[in-house]
């Protein structure tokens, strides 16, 4: 995506764009599959032109050692390769020895979500599918993972980890929709806590399924340490199921991102940080969405949570999760504080001046409310009581683009690979 976005040729005009929003703290990739190609062969060049650029700029990277399936390509089996292990706590090693400056860092973006995509739901490589291959892959990465977190307190001391998953929460339609939302719901923590060694009572009902699939090791793994807790957090965060494995997404009742903040804060006591959020739409549409993190997130900080940030992904638009990465075909996803148009160009909008006053300061009462246009107005139906206090105004008129279908769904799929989309004919 690095590459598909235009960032590895312009990622000095891009630190120029964030640097003139005022921002200085940003989570930050190293990408291990483009530094040890071969292995146990190193090329720092490419990730040391950037990281010293960081470093003379003043700025501050949350370092990302894993993203999603950025692993090595010689790892044929990916997180299911048995060398997995022994590779990935090499590569932190020389990662932490290399920039010993960092001051924060994540070991593994994600690892609820990545392993149930690569190992429950066979959307992303090695392509397995149910709760016998998820847990494989979560016993594969997850101890390496912690243990890299212990050795890191040694090599990096007064750096923190910040270990970011998705902020979920799930609700029943009906009767028969409860148990799966029991499950799901339970489901959710399940790898944070395995990581932490908390709250593994065999009687919950997800645990009791790991029990019985014979991974009962996992509820003894010696344990990781989290030092801030990142919750990535986006509408199709929150199911309701109607029936077993039959979800409704984005939920039409959902609860309050404070809410979810503080039950997360509960139940770990970590210092938290909103670690990813978005909204597939035009630049007015992110601007409203940023609006209602922002105010939901200072809630939860004024209810008690001490709270450590709020990180916008991406910040120049991203490309191909039309196809959840299924495809590279360049297809640009309207998520970023920047957009990037058919050339590659950054263009400002709506969103870029809302995040602007944001990174200033500005209050969420002080940043404007944007009329919803389709389909985002249909996705948060759900949440609109939240935002009955807002004064609404007409988005720019020149922002907005042909209507969108409203039944349009945010689906967790992948779509027919024979299907071809333009790159600029993919935005709302």
């Amino acid at each position: 995506m690095a590459e598909t976005t235009g960032h590895i040729d312009r990622f000095e005009q891009d630190l120029d764009l964030i640097e003139s929003c005022g921002i200085t703290r940003l989570r930050y990739p190293v990408r291990w599959h483009r530094i040890e190609a071969a292995p146990g062969e190193f090329d720092w060049r490419a990730t040391d032109a950037v990281m010293d650029r960081l470093r003379e700029r003043g700025m501050s990277p949350i370092v990302d050692l894993v993203h999603h399936t950025s692993y090595p390509r010689w790892l044929t089996d990916g997180f299911g390769d048995t060398r997995f292990p022994t590779a990935y706590l090499r590569y932190a090693e020389a990662v932490a020895r290399r920039y010993g400056w960092i001051e924060e860092y994540t070991l593994f973006n994600e690892p609820f979500s990545t392993l149930m995509l690569c190992g429950h739901e066979a959307i992303w490589p090695p392509y397995r599918q149910g709760l016998h291959d998820f847990l494989g892959l979560v016993r594969n990465v997850l101890p390496a993972v912690a243990e890299a977190s212990r050795s890191y307190r040694e090599l990096l001391p007064d750096a923190k980890h910040v270990y970011v998953d998705s902020c979920e929460r799930h609700t029943a339609a009906g009767p028969e929709g409860v148990g799966m939302a029991e499950l799901a719901n339970d489901r959710r923590f399940f790898v944070a806590d395995v990581f932490l060694g908390r709250h593994l009572d065999r009687d919950r009902p997800f645990v009791r399924q790991v029990v019985d699939a014979g991974f009962e090791d996992l509820l003894t793994m010696p344990p990781g340490r989290i030092d801030v807790l990142g919750l990535d957090y986006y509408a199709h965060c929150q199911w309701e199921f109607s029936a077993w494995g039959v979800g409704l997404v984005p939920t039409p009742r959902p609860a309050s991102l404070c809410e979810q903040i503080v039950e997360y804060w509960n139940r770990y006591d970590l210092p938290c940080m909103l670690g990813e959020t978005n909204i597939r739409g035009f630049g007015p549409d992110q601007a409203t969405w940023l609006k209602y993190t922002l105010e939901q997130c200072a809630r939860a900080r004024d209810a008690g949570v001490p709270f450590d940030g709020f990180c916008w992904f991406p910040f120049v638009d991203s490309a191909d999760w039309d196809s959840l990465l299924y495809r590279c075909d360049g297809n640009l996803d309207p998520v970023g504080v920047y957009s990037i148009d058919c050339n590659l160009d950054r263009q400002a909008t709506s969103m870029t001046e809302s995040f602007r006053l944001a990174a200033s300061g500005a209050p969420a009462s002080a940043l404007p409310a944007f009329e919803l246009q389709e389909p985002v107005a249909t996705w948060l139906k759900g949440y609109r009581p939240q935002m009955a206090h807002w004064r609404w105004k007409p988005p720019p008129p020149e922002e907005i683009g042909p209507v969108q279908d409203p039944d349009m769904r945010i689906e967790l799929k992948i779509v027919d690979p024979d299907e071809t989309n333009g790159a600029c004919d993919d935005r709302g």
